[in-house]
């Protein structure tokens, strides 16, 4: 169950490094990628992307560095909570393609929490 969890963790820091880093630091990138991004003010779309890489730090480090485990399911937690946020907003604006994503990758963010917790 220990190499499932950590595969998942790794998928899931995967995804959020991606649109994290995307976020954060290629904000052109972005809005061609994401269309909502060009619809939200950039300092919101920065400091999504800062709490997914955050979030990402906070599913791996704690867990394989053995200080403060009890964090990667919190962060994993976090993580969740953002992916909800974010398929209510895309609902918001009826982009319905847009939700599978969030889906996806809140199952696997409640699978951490639940397998760490």
């Amino acid at each position: 169950m220990n190499v499932v969890l950590w595969i998942v963790q790794g998928i899931l820091a995967a995804g959020f490094i991606y649109s994290g880093w995307m976020k954060a630091f290629r904000h052109e990138q972005a809005r061609t990628a994401w269309p909502w991004v060009g619809d939200v003010p950039k300092p919101l779309v920065w400091g999504i992307g800062l709490m997914e890489l955050a979030g990402v730090l906070g599913v791996i480090l704690p867990l394989a560095t053995g200080i403060a485990p009890i964090l990667t399911p919190i962060a994993a937690l976090g993580l969740a909570v953002t992916v909800l946020l974010g398929a209510a907003f895309h609902v918001s604006r009826k982009e319905y393609k847009e939700i599978g994503i969030n889906i996806v990758f809140l199952v696997l963010a409640i699978v951490v929490v639940i397998g760490r917790w």
